[in-house]
């Protein structure tokens, strides 16, 4: 269906409450030299800036000071689900977008609530599909006078920012078919960037996209298919001959980050599907664009060049995760990275996009003006990239990909365990990434599947999981020297860390676990300087902002995937893992004479 031409309004799912406390705030647009660069004390977007560095210049909690915060307010999810919220703030308004598309403007100084939207959602047909709309993450965006939030029946809707009211929406892919949004837009100079969901059922096989409308028509720019590029020449091939009409998977199912001044968008790609290619018949081909970084042109949606973390993926090793732009100098540690191009030369400045960007734990380092890989390196154990070529182009341990039906390998270095959604932050006063992931393995192989609607085709049968070798720890948060690939610090625990980090220039790295501790560590030595143990494990996007000269640190808690029913069991059963309660909690230093 034409995107363009759904357009239209609505305002009876918009809830404002009226009184005197509660009355209409004063709100200043958020201009794109906003979103460029953001007052101290705000926090515009998912990752604070579109470079998603993940970090605050607020300083006023710092090393000296965080042992001393308190609880200034707390606030409950409207609605249940898995916990991946990301608050955002202008103004003195927080913003939330919860699961099942519900909106939230609380007062960011007392947690009261100022508009509430519910976003009307179909009956979806199928299990999976209906399991999105409660896992939406960093749903909203902030622009001009409007909150833009995209859903889980895969719309873009565009509310007031002072009363939640619809101001537009337009229908942008066939959510009957299984499309949607579990990720939030990206509003640059008038354009909303999306990357769509639910590439994974039955009725969405030959595309998965990252699209461009216009801020004020909602009409749609241009159309990215991830699964079908005619522009590159090696694309047919790479799928073994298979036509478009049965490829599955390639979701960019997290939201990119943008350079505005080489006008690119930089965008992770998910992992094909079915996951053994002997099910989904692409036998020997590297599938693109699947598990792969595209630099986009954000004017045309070409795409400038790719760089692939894991061709042949036959084991669900999805690599969408945030991706980083840093400027930097780049002198890569040849006793610590697996891989460095000898072309640099030591200490030479590069634009950068950094990430961690799959399951398997590996960093990459790559020239984001060339797609050239800079540095590799692992972080925990894992066994599915047996190495990289002269050129750097990562070979993919074929001994593990099954070539019957029958066929079990043991594979280590992700899954529900390894790196998922939760993002890393970058701190410029260290010049470091501080990234949570999980260690482990699993037996596991393909198994004949019925292809229903509303339901994922991932087409395998995981015999069993466990620690990785000599190891019996799954959490780790990793503190990665970005110039040298060098680890300045790892802390390693029994659980699984289940929130995303956040650094600010208070010298401190916050980070959250399965079992319901919520840490600061000093960035430099890791040394954890401030904990309080919360309702529930800490989830979502962990964030700071400053209202009338006090600076507040907000932190989700609820259900985490990574943590749930079987996983805690096997990993830790000793720990007795919290699951619901979703919640917000806003923390500040007391004021002076408190």
């Amino acid at each position: 269906m034409n995107a363009g031409k759904k357009l239209f309004t609505t305002f009876l799912a918009a809830v404002t409450l009226a009184g005197a406390a509660l009355a209409q705030p004063e709100y200043t647009p958020v201009t794109d030299e906003d979103l460029q660069n953001p007052a101290a004390g705000e926090w515009l977007q998912w990752r604070g800036t579109y470079d998603n560095h993940g970090y605050s210049p607020l300083d006023q909690i710092n090393r000296e000071t965080v042992s001393d915060l308190t609880l200034a307010w707390a606030w409950p999810m409207p609605v249940p689900g898995l916990q991946e919220l990301a608050p955002l703030v202008r103004d003195g308004i927080m913003f939330l977008g919860h699961n099942q598309n519900w909106v939230q403007a609380l007062d960011a100084k007392t947690g009261d609530l100022i508009w509430e939207y519910r976003h009307p959602l179909p009956v979806f047909e199928g299990g999976y599909h209906g399991n999105q709309a409660n896992r939406q993450r960093n749903t909203i965006a902030l622009y001009e006078d409007t909150v833009v939030l995209t859903t889980a029946d895969a719309k873009i809707v565009v509310l007031e920012a002072t009363t939640g009211q619809v101001r537009w929406e337009v229908q942008v892919h066939d959510w009957e078919k299984g499309y949607s949004y579990t990720a939030g837009p990206l509003v640059a100079n008038g354009v909303i960037y999306t990357g769509i969901s639910g590439c994974s059922i039955s009725g969405t096989a030959g595309g998965c996209y990252i699209t461009a409308h216009d801020f004020e028509s909602g009409e749609e720019l241009w159309r990215l298919n991830t699964l079908d590029d005619p522009n590159n020449p090696e694309f047919d091939e790479s799928w073994a001959g298979l036509p478009v009409e049965n490829r599955w998977g390639g979701s960019p199912w997290i939201t990119g980050s943008y350079d505005p001044e080489l006008n690119m968008l930089f965008w992770g790609v998910g992992m094909p599907i079915p996951y053994p290619e002997v099910i989904r018949g692409s036998v020997g081909g590297d599938v693109l664009y699947t598990n792969s970084t595209l630099a986009i042109d954000a004017d045309t949606g070409e795409v400038v060049w790719y760089y692939q973390h894991l061709p042949r993926d036959d084991w669900d090793l999805d690599s969408p995760f945030e991706r980083v732009l840093i400027d930097t100098a780049i002198a890569p540690n040849a006793d610590e990275v697996e891989w460095m191009n000898d072309d640099v030369e030591p200490g030479a400045e590069y634009k950068v996009v950094f990430s961690v960007p799959g399951k398997n734990g590996v960093a990459f380092a790559l020239d984001r003006e060339t797609g050239e890989p800079l540095w590799m390196r692992d972080t925990v154990y894992q066994n599915v990239v047996a190495g990289y070529t002269d050129d750097g182009k990562v070979i993919t341990n074929t001994e593990l990909i099954a070539s019957t039906i029958d066929e079990m390998n043991f594979v280590c270095g992700g899954f529900h365990l390894g790196k998922l959604w939760q993002a890393g932050s970058y701190s410029p006063d260290t010049n470091a990434f501080y990234v949570p992931i999980g260690e482990s393995c699993m037996t596991i192989g393909p198994r004949i599947q019925e292809f229903l609607p509303g339901e994922a085709i991932g087409s395998f049968s995981i015999a069993e999981t466990g620690f990785a070798p000599d190891s019996d720890q799954v959490g780790h948060v990793f503190a990665i020297d970005v110039e040298t690939g060098e680890f300045l610090w790892v802390h390693e625990q029994r659980v699984h860390m289940t929130s995303s980090t956040l650094t600010t220039a208070g010298g401190l790295v916050f980070a959250g676990d399965a079992d319901r501790w919520f840490r600061a560590h000093d960035q430099e030595t890791g040394e954890v300087v401030w904990e309080i143990r919360l309702n529930s494990m800490i989830g979502g996007y962990p964030m700071t902002y400053e209202v009338d000269g006090e600076q507040y640190l907000a932190v989700p808690t609820g259900t985490v995937t990574q943590a749930r029913g079987n996983n805690a069991r096997t990993f830790y059963p000793e720990v007795t893992v919290a699951e619901g309660g979703n919640s917000l909690f806003v923390f500040k230093l007391p004021a002076s004479g408190e």
